[in-house]
């Protein structure tokens, strides 16, 4: 198949005839929804010298055009059905972000696993009506309605040119945001570009991008089915990751890919808008005389913001207790009460974090890790946000943070098989309650390396409860954490076919290295069940499997480890590889 007219040009920056050659046939490979050939495209461009940073900056470009829906929802046969979020760009974005944890001869698998995945992840919108092949499409494709082969995917918003932006940076920004929340996706888009020209302000209109996924989260779970789970916050995360490695005076493609969406809908900004009203009434000095008066500028949220006192041990475990078990109006009311003490907003965060691990250790069915894992992501991406930017809104997403992550408790509390059809029985007198996790008798007799095997085989095994007891073990005999961190992020990578879910697992070990708390451990725990437990895909080995014999890496094993406790034996011998160091350096910051 020949490349659609709507794609980019591969960037002149590119020299080389033959690595032209291979980007111009991974782009073939990813159009035709050939997953194989567009890895084995992969390691030829690898085994050319090309860099990880230049192969996802073109796999971007080849998807960008594909992976935008005209809306997040569509209300089918008078019934609302959920449109789902990219998750190619995502995988770009956890690529860059593994890089420090991935020994060398695995440095390339997250990369595998993004390419693996984008030729599935192509137009979303057509996938979900049956038209075409894909990850979205597993249960209603009928490749026999489609005997000439399926059709090519469609690009839903076309590219725009910038608008000639009149008056102030900040007023163009303020209208931006409001095409955004109106739904005008072209208009908002063009809005972007024209701000995007004023190269002075760029790092503050990357802020308020992402600040713009931060503000739109649902407000309610139970039978629902269609979310906007924190997701445009992720992909304007990856944007931005993505566009700095990449240099943004080259990454128009990255931009292509994410903007626009911000606009689609539906929109919610319910949770954002409470929080808003705290801050004016209960947080300013001066509330409003009333809710007509004009909307002030003041810098109180950014004053909040700059407070650095911890919470003690009693603040913490109490608003962790109140965001799972209590109402809004409890949990609220909390952190009100904290920023009025003086505590930090990046403490009342990691606290926040922790209630979002808890949620996770008290999931059983692999159905129900679907929210409360986009719930910790939301809170590991603001904890981003506040390290990466200034921004006059930050103390106020707090609000949305903890509300978020009391819904998906609700929602494990009230519905833990997250199962709308068998669910007969209310659990509303019930609490949510992280299970016990007991690891067999004589585990603390093992040496360190033969707790990481363990942890290694239960993750492997789809072992819930097991690989959380192994690393409690480990964490409460006090070994480096280190290796395990590496096991751990080795684990989420090896299960492919979505790896939006090896980016979750990531998430936590990312906090861990920062958590100001003092139950981070949880968040190592947390790691290891939601690796083990989340929803997998047909074969989630294969492309591990595949790109170990495409580097010629001796593995052991074939990774089929239904019922076959020899297999998990032999594969746990590749831990010594992953504990390797890889020479690559951290990956570099926006500065």
């Amino acid at each position: 198949m020949v490349a659609p007219v709507e794609l980019e040009p591969i960037s002149n920056d590119i020299n080389d005839k033959d690595a032209r050659r291979s980007y111009e046939q991974l782009r073939e490979n990813i159009i035709d929804r050939d997953q194989v050939s567009a890895t084995n495209t992969l390691y030829e461009l690898l085994k050319q010298g090309r860099s990880k940073v230049e192969i996802l900056s073109e796999t971007v470009r080849t998807h960008a055009p594909f992976t935008h829906v005209p809306y997040h929802q569509k209300i089918d046969q008078g019934i609302v059905r959920f449109v789902n979020n990219d998750h190619c760009l995502l995988s770009g974005g956890a690529t860059l972000r593994l890089e420090n944890y991935m020994s060398k001869q695995f440095e390339f698998l997250p990369l595998a696993q993004t390419v693996w995945y984008v030729p599935t992840g192509l137009d979303i919108w057509n996938q979900l009506k049956g038209r075409m092949p894909g990850h979205y499409s597993r249960r209603v494709y009928d490749a026999s309605k489609y005997p000439e082969g399926p059709l090519k995917p469609e690009v839903h918003w076309k590219d725009e040119q910038p608008n000639l932006i009149d008056g102030t940076f900040d007023n163009g920004v303020s209208e931006w945001l409001q095409l955004v929340e109106r739904g005008d996706v072209s208009g908002s888009y063009r809005q972007w570009l024209g701000l995007w020209e004023d190269t002075s302000n760029r790092k503050n209109l990357l802020a308020n991008t992402v600040f713009a996924g931060l503000i739109d989260v649902q407000d309610r779970m139970m039978y629902n089915r269609s979310f906007t789970t924190g997701h445009k916050s992720f992909r304007a995360r990856a944007a931005v990751e993505l566009g700095n490695r990449i240099g943004w005076d080259n990454a128009h493609h990255v931009i292509y890919a994410t903007v626009p969406d911000l606009a689609v809908g539906p929109r919610w900004y319910s949770a954002y808008e409470a929080s808003c009203q705290i801050m004016i009434n209960q947080l300013e000095e001066d509330a409003p005389a009333s809710s007509l008066a004009a909307t002030e500028a003041t810098d109180t949220d950014q004053a909040y913001f700059r407070q650095t006192q911890p919470l003690t041990e009693i603040e913490e475990e109490s608003l962790i207790r109140m965001i799972l078990r209590e109402e809004e109006a409890a949990y609220f009311e909390a952190i009100t009460m904290l920023l009025k003490a003086g505590r930090s907003p990046q403490a009342i965060l990691d606290a926040i974090q922790i209630a979002s691990a808890r949620v996770i250790l008290a999931i059983a069915d692999p159905p129900a890790y679907s929210m409360p894992q986009h719930g910790y992501e939301y809170t590991n991406t603001l904890a981003w946000f506040f390290r990466t930017f200034e921004h006059p809104h930050k103390t106020k997403l707090l609000y949305i943070a903890a509300n978020f992550v009391n819904q998906c408790a609700r929602l494990i509390r009230d519905m833990p098989d997250y199962n709308y059809k068998t669910h007969h029985t209310s659990r509303f007198s019930k609490t949510l309650k992280a299970g016990s996790f007991q690891a067999p008798e004589g585990t603390d007799q093992l040496s360190p390396r033969q707790l990481l095997k363990k942890v290694d085989e239960s993750m492997m095994a789809l072992d819930q409860d097991a690989s959380v007891a192994y690393v409690e073990a480990y964490l409460v005999a006090g070994h480096e954490r280190e290796s395990l961190i590496k096991i751990l992020a080795m684990g989420a990578v090896k299960q492919g076919n979505d790896p939006h879910n090896q980016e979750i697992g990531l998430c936590m070990l990312e906090d861990y290295t920062r958590t100001s708390s003092s139950l981070g451990g949880e968040l190592l725990m947390a790691s290891a069940r939601h690796t083990a437990g989340h929803q997998k895909y047909g074969d989630s080995l294969e492309l591990y499997k595949r790109y170990a014999e495409s580097m010629d890496i001796k593995v052991q094993g074939n990774g089929d480890l239904s019922n076959n406790e020899d297999q998990i034996e032999s594969l746990l011998d590749d831990i010594d590889m992953y504990l390797e160091p890889n020479e690559g350096g951290r990956p570099q910051t926006l500065d």
